[in-house]
């Protein structure tokens, strides 16, 4: 077997961990917001859910009246606050120990704490709203965030205006146009979508960055 096929074999293996399409949407129509706040809440701690996706179909379903659009909502923005919330005050308690001792469990390898590390450092506060909308980011920023000891009115100011944008982004994308996302999503090619997404918002908060700080 070529390398080729074996990367694609492994990499099909790990897509298969996460719940499909399917699965989420009954958990949502089963449970409604409840599984919503706590899939959204433990995604953010770090464990593998597919928050985008979970929103989007999310919003599909409350344009065709499968869930109640307030309760979603409301679910949606405070999962999002818990989960990050728990992340900052876990950093801010026991950073150094947790990141050490079990950091490589969670997928924050050394090499990976450096990178985070050095985003936080580059652009400061501004790397929790703009995280969110960056896998393999926003599940760290909140507890970077906690271990460099940052104030929790600023933690508060900019984590929780990021998450809900975030919310409200995804939310909308799924609201009006759900069918689409949704077919895309089941044949896996919004990759490159997301991809294109998150640089071209790096770049617009990186403007608005230097234009305040040029203020």
């Amino acid at each position: 077997m070529t390398q080729a096929k074996i990367k694609c074999n492994t990499r099909s293996k790990k897509m298969d961990f996460f719940p499909d399409i399917d699965t989420l949407s009954l958990w949502l129509v089963n449970y409604g917001s409840v599984a919503l706040f706590v899939l959204l809440c433990v995604g953010i701690i770090a464990l593998p859910v597919p928050e985008e996706t979970l929103m989007i179909i999310a919003g599909a379903l409350m344009r065709h009246d499968k869930l109640n659009i307030p309760a979603t909502i409301t679910a949606a923005i405070l999962g999002s606050l818990c989960g990050i919330t728990v992340s900052y005050l876990l950093g801010r308690l026991a950073g150094d120990y947790l990141l050490s001792k079990y950091g490589k469990w969670i997928g924050l390898t050394p090499i990976r704490r450096k990178k985070v590390h050095d985003w936080f450092e580059r652009f400061g506060k501004w790397a929790l709203p703009i995280g969110y909308f960056i896998p393999g980011i926003r599940h760290f920023t909140g507890f970077i965030a906690g271990s460099t000891k940052l104030e929790i009115k600023h933690f508060m100011l900019y984590a929780y205006s990021g998450g809900i944008l975030w919310v409200s982004v995804f939310l909308s994308l799924g609201y009006f146009t759900g069918r689409y996302w949704v077919t895309a999503f089941e044949e896996r090619s919004l990759d490159s979508i997301f991809l294109f997404g998150a640089v071209a918002i790096l770049i617009g908060a990186l403007l608005l960055f230097k234009k305040v700080r040029r203020k």
